[in-house]
Formats: C-alpha cells, structure tokens, sequence
C-alpha cells in the first residue's frame, strides 16, 4: 500500500514518461534500482530540456556539498557525482520526489540517465510496492 505523497508522484512519472515516449528506449537497473536509458550525445539538449520541464533542481559536483540533505541521501546511494555528471529533482521539500542521474559517458559518445522515485521513512513493505508500481509507469 502506497502512502499518499507516493500516490502524488504518480502524475508527474506518468507525464515524464510520456515526454520521452518513442525518443529513448527504458529498461531496469537493478544496481541502482532505476530507469535507466542511454542515448546518444547527439541528444543531449533534448533530453535535458524535457527534464529541466519536469525536475525543478539541478546539481553538480560543484554545489552538491551545499545540497539539502536528501540530495546528499541521494547522491551517496548513487557514489557521488563526478565532473560532468548531474542531479535533477523535482520538489525535494516534499516527503517523496523524482531524481534522475545523468551521467555522460567517458567517450562523449553517449549519455545514460537513470530515474527513481525517492521516498524517505517508506516500510520495506511500501518501498517494495513503490517500486513496483514506478517500473509499470515506465513500462519496464
């Protein structure tokens, strides 16, 4: 059973989701319990540009140190952020919020993306379901 501020993110996955349909292909990533696409560099700015209309923040490994706590939370379960990398979210002030990891690749040829709901205080019961219902609206 999902508690009420995950039910939120509901619309804005779907929405997400939808912005990308038929531009880059999802699959799972079980490492990092994410979405995850690769694309190549070629669409960089088309792919940022739908993210930055849907996550409101943005960070680097120039200001994560300044970040609020649950971008750290975040940016710790993913390894850090190395130069180049980003973190966006969407309203981290509330209980559960959307990131997404944009890492290039070391060649430049290709860009991945990985994204997740982020909930804190969730039971394994609810992270479980959460995460369930987070790969149906990706279809994956």
């Amino acid at each position: 059973m999902l508690n009420e501020s995950t039910k939120a993110l509901e619309s804005e996955f779907r929405n997400l989701a939808s912005a990308f349909h038929g531009m880059i292909e999802w699959k799972w990533d079980g490492r990092f319990k994410t979405a995850l696409a690769e694309f190549s560099a070629d669409m960089k700015d088309e792919v940022l540009g739908i993210l930055e209309q849907h996550l409101i923040s943005t960070w680097d490994s120039s200001n994560v140190k300044e970040a609020p706590d649950v971008v750290q939370e975040i940016t710790k379960s993913l390894g850090g952020l190395m130069s180049g990398q980003l973190l966006l979210l969407s309203d981290s002030r509330q209980p559960a919020c959307i990131f997404c990891a944009w890492w290039p690749w070391g060649s430049g040829t290709k860009i991945s993306i990985r994204i997740a709901p982020f909930a804190k205080d969730l039971t394994d019961e609810e992270a479980s379901a959460l995460t369930t219902v987070f790969r149906g609206w990706f279809k994956i």
